[in-house]
């Protein structure tokens, strides 16, 4: 992407396929609030690392089948036999680490849920801060959350600024979303 300066503009040039251009069109950047989505969005960016975003999109609908379609419930009652069957399932990022990282946030999740009401009024609670504060934050809840990954999942659900640039066609959109950087 070096001859682009954003995601967007990449996008609007056609540098990647329907898959980028559907998560950029209506997910990246915009607020979201669901429990199951959040989640869903913070396993996608755990498979993500280490490998390129296009490996994961390209799984995107096998890795939220294999994951219950990102119920935090069915997902933090996996066994060590649903460990084994995703390691054998080649729709999937097959690192046991992510695998069991999933599995580990979705019961620290449903903790959260029990104090806060729901994962987003937990996350909301921690707004604003700086981004290496979301840093320290998220890896003393959850494993496998390092910088991008942290970075990554709170600009995709609107909480840090950065997804989408002024000069692109859906930034107005992003903004009647009502991110929360926008608070900031």
């Amino acid at each position: 992407m070096a001859q682009y300066n954003s995601y967007c503009a990449a996008i609007s040039a056609g540098k990647f396929n329907a898959k980028h251009q559907d998560y950029h069109d209506h997910y990246y950047g915009f607020a979201e609030t669901e429990d199951n989505a959040l989640f869903g969005s913070l396993l996608m960016e755990i498979n993500q690392a280490g490998l390129s975003w296009d490996t994961v999109l390209n799984k995107s609908e096998s890795i939220k089948a294999a994951y219950a379609n990102f119920d935090i419930d069915q997902v933090a009652n996996f066994t060590p036999s649903d460990i084994e069957r995703l390691l054998k399932n080649p729709g999937i990022i097959r690192m046991r680490k992510k695998i069991e990282a999933a599995i580990y946030n979705a019961q620290q999740i449903q903790l959260l849920q029990r104090e806060y009401g729901s994962f987003y009024h937990w996350i909301d609670s921690q707004h604003p801060q700086k981004e290496e504060d979301w840093i320290k934050c998220f890896k003393k809840k959850f494993k496998f959350t390092g910088k991008e990954i942290t970075k990554e999942f709170l600009m995709g659900i609107g909480y840090l600024k950065g997804a989408h640039v002024p000069e692109c066609p859906l930034y107005d959109k992003v903004l009647k979303s009502q991110p929360k950087w926008l608070e900031a």
